[in-house]
């Protein structure tokens, strides 16, 4: 097979490229992850979406046959179906680079308000500290597979899984950044993964933080969780990190089934800031980890905004739970 027709439709650079319907993103990110097609038609791709931009109907193709080749989550669920409130999904793919690396402290935030937390994500970034490093520094679960997920959670901790176990073909797709030197649609849809949407009839409630680095993404992102009728929490993430600011809290808009809750959205943080949280002084992950362990220990105290991201999430469960 060959991806050349769809190539053609959306390589015609910015203004002449078209989008692709469902079915045929379907059709084309299968070929794709599944190798099915050559490296040069995958590096056109790669170039092609990273010009043109996804539209939300690639994006859901995109990310349906992802999950279709995701990790199977059933003893998981059965713990997440049992629990009093659900599963919050954290996609931690850019790790720090300037900031210390929060995303655990937010994980383990949840755990501790009885929410079962996945953070799925690259284990290892050669430019930034991940969120793994600071998990395994911190002594949290980093887990491979669906049984040892579902013990994590037994214990009431959070966990993180390498996005190499959790959907190897597209752990294969983000790789090939480092040979072109740009990130590519595989990234934005690792950053849709909630792997317990397939669970939701089945009774398991789950939400997904989406995180975005650039305002325009917020509109494209907006326009998907609307299409796919998703359960989200839409905010600027912190260095392209699922975890608010711990300076200053950014905008949360939930997403209930596609529709934005007013009730349980938040406005931003405005006007000058009087003063800092005490916070690690690097980005390094052995002193992050003993931060965010002092954290849960009430040896420090919680950043309010991080706290509050925490207190929203717990809150949409809360929500769906009560439907």
């Amino acid at each position: 097979m060959s991806i050349a027709p769809y190539i053609k439709v959306i390589g015609r650079g910015k203004d002449g490229a078209r989008p692709l319907n469902t079915e045929q993103s379907r059709d084309l990110f299968a070929q794709v992850l599944d190798r099915t097609v050559t490296d040069l038609e995958i590096g056109a791709f790669c170039l092609a979406m990273r010009i043109k931009g996804e539209s939300a109907e690639e994006l859901q193709g995109f990310v349906q046959v992802t999950h279709e080749r995701c990790l199977p989550m059933e003893e998981a669920s059965q713990v997440a179906q049992q629990s009093e409130l659900g599963v919050v999904s954290l996609p931690s793919y850019n790790g720090a680079r300037k900031l210390p690396n929060l995303t655990a402290l937010l994980a383990q935030a949840l755990a501790q308000r009885g929410v079962k937390v996945l953070v799925h994500g690259l284990a290892k970034d050669p430019t930034r500290v991940t969120t793994a490093q600071v998990f395994e520094q911190a002594g949290l679960p980093v887990v491979s597979n669906d049984h040892d997920l579902a013990r994590a959670w037994r214990d009431g901790l959070p966990a993180f899984m390498d996005l190499g176990h959790l959907c190897h073909p597209l752990s294969q797709l983000l790789a090939v950044r480092w040979t072109i030197g740009l990130r590519n649609p595989g990234h934005t849809v690792a950053k849709l993964l909630n792997p317990f949407e397939a669970h939701a009839s089945q009774g398991v409630k789950s939400i997904q933080v989406v995180n975005h680095t650039h305002p325009e993404y917020a509109l494209s992102l907006t326009d998907y969780l609307q299409l796919t009728q998703a359960n989200a929490l839409l905010m600027r993430g912190t260095e392209g990190e699922p975890v608010a600011d711990a300076r200053r809290q950014p905008r949360f808009d939930v997403f209930l089934h596609g529709r934005t809750s007013t009730a349980l959205s938040r406005a931003p943080e405005d006007g000058v800031l009087t003063e800092l949280p005490d916070l690690p002084s690097s980005r390094d992950a052995t002193e992050t980890a003993a931060y965010v362990q002092a954290v849960a220990l009430g040896h420090q105290s919680m950043p309010a905004s991080i706290a509050a991201q925490a207190d929203c999430l717990v809150a949409s469960l809360q929500s769906l739970k009560a439907e």
